[in-house]
């Protein structure tokens, strides 16, 4: 065993969001949470511990911020992955992905960023920025 190298848990599933479900609101989450169907809306989860698993059938359509995270379905929006994010084969991601430690099979596709984050680092505020065309007026 390497030294400093954390051990992996067994993935744990406390909740479970089904194939024929569709989900529309934001939803928080602690432990674990496997989504087989569509959430409309972000998802969080409450403590360092939590594992999201979306399969190759998931879709999420909203921010996604969450400790570890096993994707092989689809993300419309940007992931925050606090710990780690495994990207399998069928994954796909429609915005940036801020990670610790990323896992990328061959096949999956993010849309976006790959912004590598160091483990405890504070957020960085989000930049607004201008439509193209759209300038300023002078006051």
């Amino acid at each position: 065993m390497m030294n400093g190298a954390k051990k992996r848990k067994a993935a744990k599933i406390d909740s479970l969001i089904g194939q024929n479900t569709e989900m529309q609101g934001d939803v928080v989450f602690s432990g674990g949470l496997h989504v087989d169907g569509r959430v409309k809306g972000n998802v969080m989860a409450k403590d360092k511990e939590s594992l999201l698993t979306i399969s190759d059938q998931g879709v999420i359509e909203g921010e996604v911020r969450v400790a570890n995270i096993v994707l092989n379905g689809q993300v419309i929006g940007d992931v925050y992955a606090e710990e780690r994010i495994e990207l399998a084969t069928q994954a796909r991601v429609i915005g940036n992905v801020y990670y610790s430690l990323i896992e990328m099979a061959i096949g999956a596709e993010v849309n976006g960023k790959l912004v590598h984050r160091v483990e405890g680092e504070k957020e960085k505020p989000a930049l607004s920025h201008m439509r193209e065309g759209a300038h300023a007026k002078p006051a």
